[in-house]
């Protein structure tokens, strides 16, 4: 699918890759517009010598960024990663859906049952079957 969009999207813009800058055709018009875009260029390095300074900076400061985030990479959350103690999955253990983990990565430690990664909202009025209320009613039960 993704071939066939880039293929139309491709010859959908042939005519306009004809008549661009890559064009390839190499024209005394071209050649001059070239030129002037040069001069054009030294005349205003001529003009703001200033600019070579604030280049300078900026590029140094983008260094610095790039070096800086490439060696202290941001992180969408400031949550620790907590190591899960082996061979906890529910489907292992034959548990209710908890895994398990070892108390600051402590292996020597008791394992522990992990939280819920949902969140969990309690609603003590809730008109359900009685097996459902049972089952999914949080409300005064241990943990919660």
């Amino acid at each position: 699918m993704a071939s066939i969009i880039g293929r139309s999207a491709f010859r959908a813009t042939r005519s306009l890759r004809a008549s661009g800058i890559n064009a390839g055709s190499d024209t005394a018009a071209s050649a001059a517009e070239r030129e002037a875009g040069k001069n054009a260029l030294k005349q205003g390095a001529r003009k703001d010598p200033e600019l070579y300074i604030l280049l300078t900076i900026m590029s140094g400061a983008f260094g610095l960024a790039g070096w800086h985030f490439s060696r202290n990479p941001t992180s969408s959350s400031s949550e620790n990663a907590v190591s899960k103690a082996p061979d906890s999955e529910p489907w292992k253990t034959g548990r209710d859906a908890k895994y398990q983990y070892h108390p600051g990565g402590d292996t020597s430690k008791a394992r522990k049952d992990a939280p819920s990664a949902l969140n969990e909202v309690i609603v003590p009025n809730v008109n359900l079957p009685r097996e459902l209320h049972e089952k999914y009613n949080k409300w005064g039960k241990e943990g919660y």
